[in-house]
This record gives structure tokens, sequence and C-alpha cells, in this order.
């Protein structure tokens, strides 16, 4: 269920060794990724703001951005978890751009 190979319409590798993944993730308005993982945490470089809604398998609402402030400047960095299979749909009125350099030999602090 790798992003990759689940939802190749939304995620491009930019880069990869044996150390870090970086994946440009581009979503745009109405659109659904369909269900994926990313197995490894990341350092989030949102390029584009929109909202969003994670559900996770079984459809359950994990994260509903509508209603909570924006990043206040673009691009906006953050760290993220890997994350359990889920899908993201793009509820807002603009893409959703983000870069994700995901480090695979992060040990969870």
């Amino acid at each position: 269920m790798d992003a990759l190979q689940a939802a190749p319409k939304h995620h491009r590798l930019l880069f990869e060794n044996g150390r870090v993944r970086v994946l440009d993730t581009r979503i745009s308005p109405g659109e659904t990724v369909p269900l994926h993982t990313h197995r490894w945490p990341a350092v989030h470089h949102i390029m584009s703001w929109s909202d969003f809604v994670r559900r996770d398998a079984d459809g359950k609402v994990l994260v509903d951005t509508r209603g909570k402030p924006a990043p206040a400047s673009l691009p906006a960095v953050l760290w993220g978890e890997a994350l359990p299979p889920h899908t993201l749909e793009n509820v807002g009125t603009a893409e959703l751009h983000v870069v994700s350099v995901e480090v695979k030999d992060a040990t969870p602090a």
C-alpha cells in the first residue's frame, strides 16, 4: 500500500537513497487519493494549501482541516509521523502541494 504504488497519480518520486525518499504530492480540488500508507516519518514542505479530510481504512475521519487556520505563510514546514492506511480528500478550492522528505532510518523519539 506504499504511496508510490497505491496512488501514483498523486505521488511522484523526486529522489531516493538508502536513508531518505523525497515525494512530490499534488492533489487537485475535489480529488481523493486512494488508500495508501507512508511507512516513514517525514519533513513536509507545504508548497500550496487546501483544506483536506484524511480518513482511515474504514472511512473514519482522522483529520478535517476545515474551520482550522491554514499555515500563516507558505511554504511551511512541519514534521509528520509515519501514516497507516488512509485516504486524503482535497475539500478546498486550490491544489494541495506537498514535498515530503521521508526519513527511512529514523528511530522514534
